[in-house]
């Protein structure tokens, strides 16, 4: 590896070839680095490849293209200008330019921890460069460094065809998840590199970034890849049964043809699906798969249709099966969910289980005592404010409890509970909702977006939450530890760091709804 001294800062050998990033301050970037072959013609649907090499200097200024996905459709996706492809799989990194950090291990030089990012986007929607900046005031404050990167989306990335295999056609599962794999390996081989220490990778996400933290952790193919893990808002259970996923896979077929052709078509045969689905333009499955999210929460109800599959061999069993019976990675973690992390899911976005036939879907699936216990903890179900409460819950809250309860056996856990939210995001009954952390913690309350969210008051005491949250991850990542006023989660005392205007530890807050939910899905 090329070191970044001062006759050569920003050139740096990779794995294929040599990249040249810039200068911004006291920061070293570079971006659009490949980290696995495009995955395009022949690659659709099917394993990342190895890097393919290129020859002299690659310029490492421009972020790459983000993964196909509906500008408009049920969660927006980037504004118009902005490239998207099939060939999206590229990495980012920021490096401190005044730091020990900055010179790689042959030099002699301290190496730096980093921090890689999972974006969420319920595995539809996003990219690595959605916060242009992001990180960087993690690299200024922590002299860490920091990558992120794009991933498969949508059905290209979430939906498993395996079913419709054939002897001229192989499709591939989880390809999402395998392209993270790929991007942890690279960030294994190469980080050296850019200053960071491949020893001390920690992996933080929200949302279905935070569902990516949590699965990595039962991927035997992961093991080794990150010594820390820190999952936001994840909905951990949304991992599903090839059962259902091939079921998926059925229902996503006859919607494509359907916009395809204009019309709907009667043939199964495997090798004019295999046809059909290599065929097919990117628009033509970015618009399937919009339409296959608007009609899963009702289908199914408390399901999310773009997710990993337990295919046995790459992810080979539920992850909080794995949690359960020590399987998992045994690596520290921080995870933690928002006061009211389904007050966001509303009428678009109502992918949850928040309508009366969905709620009484998952009802059905338990004893009537259980349901009436439930029902209690959310009074006036199905009214409108209970059932965001009622869903978010399902999805976030009650999951995250059952894996930092069941890893806490086996290695370090940390939870928190994100409370505090600028009083206008109050005022339209937001709260401390879904995705709202994300202000706070990559400093986002000094843009357009982040003022008028603090016209009415509350901005300050948010940004400084956001600093002393930013502290917590960061001392994380430097040697797993968090500050002395935060006590490990264990199942007996549960203790948790609530985030308000004036941080406190509760122990077992809400620990009536969490027994009523024990109750009421005792097999999650």
């Amino acid at each position: 590896m090329a070191s970044l001294t001062s006759t050569a800062p920003l050139e740096v050998a990779v794995t294929g070839g040599m990249v040249r990033g810039f200068r911004r301050g006291a920061l070293r970037i570079w971006r659009g680095i490949p980290y696995a072959a495009p995955p395009i013609g022949e690659r659709r649907f099917r394993t990342p490849g190895p890097v393919e090499s290129w020859t002299g200097t690659r310029a490492a200024t421009e972020f790459g293209a983000v993964a196909p996905q509906d500008r408009n459709g049920q969660f927006i996706g980037p504004r118009a200008g902005i490239r998207m492809s099939e060939d999206c799989l590229t990495i980012n990194v920021i490096s401190p330019w005044h730091s020990s950090a900055a010179r790689s291990s042959a030099n002699g030089g301290a190496l730096a921890p980093v921090m890689v990012f999972i974006h969420g986007g319920a595995y539809s929607v996003g990219s690595s460069r959605e916060m242009p900046h992001q990180g960087e005031r993690f690299v200024a404050r922590g002299g860490v460094v920091f990558v992120n990167f794009n991933y498969r989306l949508g059905s290209l990335g979430y939906l498993d065809f395996t079913r419709y295999s054939g002897s001229g056609r192989l499709f591939e599962s989880n390809l999402g998840l395998r392209d993270q794999v790929a991007a942890l390996e690279w960030v294994r081989d190469n980080i050296r590199g850019f200053g960071g220490d491949p020893d001390r990778v920690t992996i933080f996400g929200e949302s279905a970034g935070g569902n990516a933290v949590t699965t990595l952790m039962t991927v035997p193919r992961a093991s080794g890849l990150f010594a820390r893990a820190i999952a936001q808002s994840p909905p951990p259970n949304a991992i599903y049964p090839a059962e259902l996923t091939a079921k998926w896979a059925g229902d996503f077929v006859e919607i494509l043809s359907e916009v395809v052709d204009n019309a709907s078509t009667d043939s199964t045969s495997d090798d004019d699906v295999a046809a059909l689905l290599t065929a097919a333009t990117t628009e033509q499955l970015v618009r399937a798969t919009t339409r296959m999210q608007l009609r899963t929460p009702d289908h199914e109800p408390g399901t999310i249709c773009l997710s990993p599959v337990i295919d046995g061999d790459f992810l080979p069993e539920r992850p909080l099966d794995a949690f359960k019976f020590g399987r998992a990675h045994p690596v520290p973690i921080i995870i933690g969910t928002n006061d009211r992390e389904g007050s966001l899911f509303t009428g678009r976005l109502d992918i949850l289980a928040t309508t009366p036939p969905r709620i009484r879907a998952i009802f059905a699936r338990t004893k009537k005592k259980a349901r009436k216990a439930l029902k209690a903890q959310y009074p006036g179900l199905p009214a409108r404010r209970p059932a965001a409460d009622f869903g978010g819950d399902y999805a976030f809250w009650y999951p995250s409890i059952k894996v930092a309860e069941r890893h806490a056996r086996f290695a370090t856990v940390h939870f928190y509970r994100f409370d505090i939210a600028p009083r206008l995001v109050r005022m339209i009954g937001l709260d401390a909702t879904h995705g709202l952390e994300l202000f706070a913690l990559f400093d986002r309350m000094d843009g357009a977006f982040g003022r008028g969210m603090g016209l009415l008051g509350g901005r300050a005491a948010f940004k400084r939450a956001g600093r002393r949250m930013q502290e917590h991850w960061l001392r994380f990542a430097e040697d797993g530890s968090v500050d002395d006023s935060w006590p490990k989660y264990t199942a007996r005392h549960r203790r948790t760091l609530v985030i308000d205007e004036v941080d406190r530890v509760d122990a077992d807050p809400r620990a009536e709804r969490r027994r009523a939910w024990q109750e009421f899905v005792p097999h999650v």
